[in-house]
C-alpha cells in the first residue's frame, strides 16, 4: 500500500484568510469606491507606491465628491500601510482598503476607512489594482482550493462509483451500472456461449469504466494518486488487465477490500484508507474528533466543549488543540468606560453587531 505527500498548510491560517474573505465579500460600497491591490512575490513595493500616487491624481476626475474623498483616503491609507513593510512578505500582499458603513449600518456620510492585508497561503504571481464597488477576493479564494486531489474508484460486476477526497470533503462524483449478466449456473454449449457474451459486456464495461476515471481524475480533477476498491475480484481483474489510462495505472495509492461498490464502496473506502491518507486535511479532522469524544466520554479532564470553559483555559495559556467549526461566527467585543476605564467582555454572533 502507498503513502503520499501531502502539502500541508496552515490550518489557523487558512481559517483566518476564510473568514476574512467572507466578511469581504458581503461588503457593498456606494460607489467605486472599494479598492483591491495585489502584488506579487518579490515585487518591489516602492513601484506599487507610485502606481497608487498615480491613481490618486486619476481619481481627481471622479463626479462625486463624496466618493473622490473616499478614494484619495482610501489610496493614501494603504500606501501609509506599505511604507511600514522593510520587506515584501515572503509569498506576496494583499490589500483591501475603502470606505464601508459603521457596524450597524448608517446613513451617507458616515462611512470609515478600513484597510485588510492578507498574506497569501500560495506564492501570489497575479498583480492587479482595482477600484469598484466591492472587494475582488476571487483570486485569494481560488488560492483556498485544496490541490490535494484523491480519486476513489469502487467497482465490482455490478456497478461501480467514483468519488474525489479534497480537502475536508469527500464527494461522489458518479455511479453506473454495469448492465453485466450474472453467471450461468448450467452447463452445455448454451452456457459457454453465455459466458463468451458475458467477458464481451464485461470488456464494454471495464472500457467505460476506465473511460469515465480517465475524464475525471485526468481531466477534470489531476488527482495525486487514486485508491481503487470493491468486493471479491472484480477490482484485481480490472486492474490487471489495464484497462486504466497509464498515469492512472501508475498511480494508484491502495486496492482495499470492501463490502460495497458505488457510492457505498467510496466512503468505505475512505474509512479504511486512513494510513495512506493520514496526512490528508478530512483524516486529521476525523481522528481529532475521534479523541475529542474519546476523552469527553472518558472523563479524563483533557478535552472540555462549551464557550466559557474554553475562553477560560485560553486564557489561561492551557489548550493543546481548539476545534472550531467553519460556521462559526462569534465576535469578541471589549467595552470601555471612559470614565472609569471598566472594561466588559461579550461573545457576540455577527448578525447582532
Amino acid at each position: 500500500m502507498g503513502k503520499i505527500n501531502i502539502e500541508k498548510q496552515d490550518s489557523v491560517k487558512i481559517y483566518k484568510i476564510k473568514k476574512t474573505l467572507d466578511e469581504l465579500s458581503r461588503i457593498s460600497g456606494r460607489g467605486t469606491e472599494l479598492i483591491s491591490v495585489y502584488i506579487p512575490k518579490g515585487k518591489q513595493f516602492h513601484l506599487v507606491i507610485n502606481q497608487l500616487r498615480e491613481e490618486q491624481g486619476t481619481a481627481d476626475n471622479i463626479k462625486s465628491a463624496m466618493t473622490r474623498g473616499h478614494v484619495v483616503d482610501a489610496l493614501g491609507r494603504v500606501q501609509q500601510r506599505l511604507k511600514l513593510y522593510k520587506d515584501s512578505p515572503e509569498r506576496g500582499l494583499v490589500i483591501f482598503c475603502g470606505a464601508v458603513p459603521p457596524e450597524g449600518g448608517g446613513p451617507i456620510g458616515s462611512e470609515v476607512i478600513k484597510v485588510w492585508e492578507l498574506e497569501p497561503p500560495k506564492d501570489l504571481t497575479t498583480s492587479l489594482y482595482r477600484c469598484d464597488d466591492h472587494f475582488h477576493v476571487d483570486i485569494l479564494k481560488d488560492m483556498l482550493k485544496d490541490d490535494n486531489l484523491i480519486g476513489f474508484l469502487a467497482i465490482d460486476t455490478k456497478d461501480a462509483g467514483w468519488g474525489l477526497l479534497h480537502g475536508d470533503k469527500i464527494e461522489v462524483l458518479r455511479e453506473t451500472s454495469s448492465g453485466v449478466a450474472g453467471k450461468h449456473r448450467q452447463g452445455g454449449q448454451s452456457a459457454r456461449r453465455f459466458e463468451r457474451l458475458r467477458e464481451m459486456e464485461l470488456s464494454y464495461y471495464y472500457n467505460r469504466v476506465a473511460e469515465v476515471t480517465k475524464e475525471f481524475f485526468v481531466d477534470i480533477y489531476p488527482v495525486k494518486g487514486l485508491i481503487v476498491s470493491g468486493p471479491g475480484p472484480t477490482k484485481e481483474d480490472f486492474l490487471k488487465a489495464n484497462y486504466l489510462e497509464y498515469r492512472l495505472q501508475n498511480n494508484i495509492l491502495a486496492t482495499l477490500d470492501t463490502s460495497y461498490s458505488g457510492s457505498e464502496g467510496i466512503r468505505e473506502a475512505f474509512m479504511k484508507a486512513q494510513d495512506v491518507l493520514s496526512d490528508f486535511r478530512l483524516s486529521e479532522e476525523k481522528k481529532l474528533v475521534e479523541r475529542l469524544f474519546r476523552e469527553v466520554n472518558n472523563r479524563t479532564g483533557l478535552a472540555v466543549y462549551g464557550l466559557k470553559d474554553i475562553l477560560n483555559l485560553l486564557k489561561n495559556n492551557v489548550v493543546d488543540i481548539l476545534l472550531i467549526t467553519d460556521d462559526t461566527n462569534l465576535h469578541r467585543l471589549e467595552v470601555v468606560c471612559n470614565r472609569c476605564k471598566n472594561i466588559q467582555e461579550e461573545i457576540v454572533e455577527q448578525v447582532k453587531l
